[in-house]
């Protein structure tokens, strides 16, 4: 048996590695990182491109001086060559999911929209239908706020701030309520409902319709790679099944 790394008084060999990765739950990442090497094998990037990704892993890492860096390099065991490969990565992994999923952006996020639009609005919870009535009558006639009145009757965290919550995307709340807020209109104060153990009374306060702006492009851009990922692991990954080259 080969010796590959020695810990301590503890000498691994090349028959223990993988067992060893399996037992950490450190295989999946591996085979990960193998399925993404693959992918990008044959990208390339220019001289000024390996540059500026250089540059921008020495700035993310926070490591402005020469000294620092060659300080880095030997902390970490990594040559200036490795350091490149490292940083090159990354840009071919970014070269990758454009130059894969770019062009199919704008039809996810018409699929996605939906959840992703984010709301305001105003929550009461309790576990008592009667009293849920009440108070939907006592704001629907403005006899008391609903700020004042989630602060003394609901039952959940969002009587700390009067009821109120957000801004969240719509596919944070519970897809009932999620779905009654989607049909709501700003302001519009909805009849007590039922909701598993709770009754509750929301009104919408405000819709915020997601934009497509950069940000939001490289969220999708990584939804659909992650996806991707997922679905390259399920399928080569079965018992520790190693991926093939």
């Amino acid at each position: 048996m080969t010796a590959i790394l020695k810990v301590g008084d503890r000498t691994i060999t090349a028959e223990e590695v993988i067992p060893l990765l399996a037992k950490y739950q450190l295989l999946p990442q591996l085979l990960r990182e193998i399925i993404i090497d693959q992918a990008i094998a044959t990208l390339d990037c220019t001289d000024e491109e390996k540059n500026a990704a250089c540059e921008q892993f020495y700035t993310k890492n926070q490591l402005t001086s020469e000294e620092e860096r060659q300080a880095w390099r030997s902390r970490q065991d990594l040559t200036l060559e490795q350091v490149e490969e490292l940083a090159v990565r990354g840009l071919k992994l970014e070269k990758f999911k454009q130059a894969t999923w770019g062009h199919k952006i704008e039809s996810y996020f018409l699929k996605r929209k939906g959840r992703l639009d984010r709301v305001i609005y105003s929550l009461i919870r309790t576990k008592e239908a009667a009293i849920a009535q009440e108070l939907y009558f006592r704001i629907q006639e403005g006899e008391q706020s609903f700020n004042e009145l989630a602060r003394d009757y609901s039952q959940g965290p969002e009587a700390q701030t009067g009821g109120l919550v957000g801004p969240v995307e719509l596919s944070t709340p519970h897809p009932t309520l999620a779905q009654m807020l989607t049909v709501s209109q700003p302001g519009q104060l909805l009849p007590p409902t039922r909701l598993g153990d709770w009754f509750i009374v929301i009104r919408l306060e405000k819709f915020l319709p997601v934009q497509l702006d950069d940000a939001m492009r490289q969220r999708l851009l990584d939804e659909m790679f992650t996806t991707w990922l997922k679905e390259q692991l399920r399928q080569q990954i079965s018992l520790g099944t190693p991926v093939q080259s």
